[in-house]
């Protein structure tokens, strides 16, 4: 789709559902809200949902969004390449054409919507909508330029990432021109942690494992662990580029329990193995230095079945 398409679908349309990822991120919440209040500009009737909530982190994001009360007529999903990634409670919108419009960056893209806009090259999918918004002419607020700009900033790792464009650095400088302060957007993203995630990332450092020579770093998240730990489960979101900080570590993977026998894998590479390709095998997918799997089995079981694949990715 064009980008003068979509434009066309936001003016057809009057009530709009924003559907975002599940353990949101900068991204999908800064695509979520940033579209929402767009429309919202447009004289539309808007909302965003997440299956998790929204965590306090982003509160500058949403401190100005209010639900309204109406029935939606149009469902756009942003920064899902997979409707389970939805989450467990919007499961309705999992349906094959439950959703109408798609707006994403992900190369591993489901096309499950009835409509997908894809640019696999975009550094994130907030950088579409920037770009669709310049388009229109309309005004774009400092609330827009914020969400937009978080965004830019949480998918390119506050522009160090490989997948930082000189499109998202342009984009970025300017937005920064609005009045949304984004040293403070910058500190609270990557800098402030709380003490419950220090001592996260205390324990989970400790304990990493190394094979291949050192070339591969796992860390092992188990719902013992996150229980006995004794804060909110959301501080332990995010920790997936821990594993590839070791010196010398091409391959980080981090295995996280959903529940028994069920675990989510977080991977994170150097320029020498393909992220999505190496998770593509499990079923799973996302970007080339970036991707992620579900796997199912006893912690062992799924253990052996990462380092059999990272052999063979690691000694190609």
């Amino acid at each position: 789709m064009e980008y003068r398409e979509i434009l066309d679908i936001f003016e057809q349309h009057d009530k709009f559902l924003i559907l975002t990822h599940k353990s949101p991120d900068g991204d999908t919440l800064g695509c979520g809200f940033g579209l929402c209040y767009f429309l919202r500009d447009m004289g539309k009737q808007a909302n965003v949902v997440n299956s998790d909530g929204f965590p306090d982190r982003y509160d500058f994001m949403y401190a100005e969004y209010t639900e309204q009360d109406f029935k939606p007529e149009y469902i756009i999903a942003v920064d899902i390449a997979d409707p389970a990634l939805m989450g467990k409670n919007l499961l309705e919108y999992q349906e094959t054409n439950a959703v109408d419009l798609c707006i994403d960056h992900h190369f591993s893209n489901k096309n499950y919507a009835k409509l997908s806009h894809v640019e696999g090259d975009a550094s994130a999918a907030a950088l579409i909508l920037y770009k669709i918004f310049k388009l229109s002419g309309r005004p774009i607020s400092d609330i827009i330029a914020k969400c937009l700009y978080t965004g830019i900033a949480t998918d390119t790792g506050c522009f160090k990432y490989e997948n930082t464009t000189p499109d998202a650095h342009n984009a970025a400088a300017e937005l920064m021109a609005y009045n949304i302060d984004y040293a403070n957007v910058n500190r609270r993203m990557f800098d402030v942690k709380s003490k419950g995630r220090l001592q996260i990332e205390q324990i989970v450092t400790a304990a990493m494992e190394y094979y291949l020579e050192d070339r591969c770093c796992m860390i092992v998240i188990t719902t013992e662990l996150m229980n006995s730990c004794g804060v909110d489960q959301a501080e332990f979101d995010g920790l997936a580029s821990i594993p590839l900080s070791a010196e010398g570590v091409m391959l980080g993977l981090t295995v996280k329990q959903r529940h028994e026998g069920v675990y989510k894998i977080s991977v994170r590479t150097t320029e020498e193995i393909d992220a999505s390709a190496f998770c593509s095998v499990f079923g799973g997918g996302g970007h080339i230095r970036a991707a992620g799997c579900e796997l199912k089995g006893t912690l062992e079981e799924v253990k052996e079945k990462l380092l059999e694949r990272a052999k063979q990715v690691i000694n190609a």
